[in-house]
């Protein structure tokens, strides 16, 4: 994959994605998964009877904005396909397939007899993934400013990272560090691709996730060296 000059992966190492032969969900891995829209507002599912009283597989759903300050958690109506329990309410969200990058190992392995007769989502293992969104504009998709483009290029915010999947798709995308989610290890969570990023690669992600989260890199970091050469190049 060819890298513009003023991006960070040219200056950094010029195999920035390798290929992979696996299925392990280890760090950096390049997985597809279903990312819901975080910025819309989800809905509740509520069911409200049923046309026949005696059956329960199936019922009548009405659908309402989920909103923090008036929607609360309402008596179940027995329903055997929605089971609730004290607390819950049913969240629906749209949600796409997206590219995404894995941010953490799988979790270790708990010891069975420690969680013997415990709900199994209690301790269902996951691994934190941040989505990709493609770039460029179409009839499906509004695309970005080629001004913000360049600036995120330059990695001038921390939640956002340029980059060029080796995959079929979009010809550039925007990673979401700001939309770090987890997602299970079950098989029918995810698919993975062939692809993973190489040691540098996650290293420079590790930055921009310190840089987010805590709000600064170090002076001599690949970051920090990145943007002086570009401030150094562009003004």
């Amino acid at each position: 994959m060819t890298y513009p000059d003023d991006s960070i992966q040219a200056c950094v190492d010029k195999d920035w994605w390798i290929s992979k032969d696996n299925n392990s969900l280890c760090r950096g891995t390049l997985v597809f998964a279903f990312v819901p829209h975080v910025d819309q507002t989800p809905y509740t599912l509520e069911p409200v009877g049923r046309k026949n009283p005696t059956q329960h597989s199936s019922a009548e759903l009405q659908v309402k904005p989920l909103n923090i300050q008036s929607s609360r958690p309402l008596p179940s109506l027995p329903v055997a396909a929605m089971p609730l329990y004290h607390g819950e309410l049913w969240a629906a969200y749209r949600a796409k397939k997206r590219p995404c990058i894995v941010l953490s190992d799988e979790s270790p392995l708990i010891d069975k007899n420690l969680i013997r007769g415990a709900p199994k989502r209690n301790t269902a293992p996951t691994v934190l993934v941040a989505p990709y969104y493609g770039v460029g504009r179409n009839n499906r998709r509004s695309g970005y400013n080629p001004a913000f483009i360049e600036r995120v290029r330059h990695c001038e915010y921390p939640q956002f990272f340029w980059d060029q999947l080796p995959i079929d798709g979009p010809k550039e995308s925007l990673l979401r560090l700001d939309h770090l989610q987890p997602i299970g290890t079950h098989y029918q969570s995810y698919q993975s691709s062939s692809f993973k990023l190489n040691n540098t690669a996650m290293e420079v992600l590790d930055e921009m996730l310190q840089w987010l989260i805590y709000g600064g890199v170090h002076e001599d970091s690949l970051i920090a060296l990145y943007r002086k050469e570009i401030e150094d190049s562009f003004g």
